[in-house]
């Protein structure tokens, strides 16, 4: 076609990140509505163990080692979210937790609403710490997503004598 299109006198502002953001939103709703908010979090769940995976082999590669410690975990599980725009901080470090704090969420203002997208953060920091530490228990304290003004994530690093509590996901490494 050789004639030339018109164009609008003003251009919409659509780019591509907040289109995916957008996307994933409306993703999650019709996920939440349709099988209700447990059952949206086991499907986000999947997408999650699959990039925690790939994320686990690269960050890896990143500090050339076969296995993390707790201080590379801690910054690697830093480092990932500023890279997507998140902004996660080391609220306290211990043996015993890693515990984070989150004034951004990388999903922006459209993760209001959807709380199944914290999944994918829980599954990703738990599978590359326990992938590389034994084991993780993931507990979202607070959430941008259900209305929190940041978000605060404990990620605990040794099992309970009692097993996970409600509203908490145990992940577990790979054997040796």
């Amino acid at each position: 076609m050789t004639e030339e299109l018109p164009t609008p006198d003003r251009t919409p502002a659509i780019e591509k990140d907040s289109f995916m953001r957008s996307v994933l939103r409306e993703l999650a709703g019709l996920l939440e509505q349709t099988v209700g908010e447990h059952e949206a979090e086991a499907y986000v769940n999947h997408v999650g163990v699959s990039l925690g995976r790939a994320l686990n082999t690269d960050y890896r590669g990143a500090f050339d080692t076969d296995r993390l410690d707790s201080r590379q975990v801690a910054a690697t599980l830093v480092d990932l979210k500023a890279r997507i725009d998140g902004g996660f901080s080391i609220e306290s470090l211990d043996p015993e937790k890693i515990v984070l704090v989150n004034t951004a969420c990388p999903f922006g203002e459209l993760v209001l609403g959807r709380p199944s997208l914290c999944r994918m953060t829980a599954t990703i920091f738990g599978h590359i710490t326990a992938e590389n530490l034994g084991y993780a228990r993931v507990r979202i304290d607070k959430a941008i997503a259900r209305g929190d003004p940041g978000c605060r994530v404990i990620v605990h690093l040794i099992p309970p004598e009692r097993g996970a509590a409600i509203g908490e996901s145990e992940f577990f490494g790979a054997a040796d």
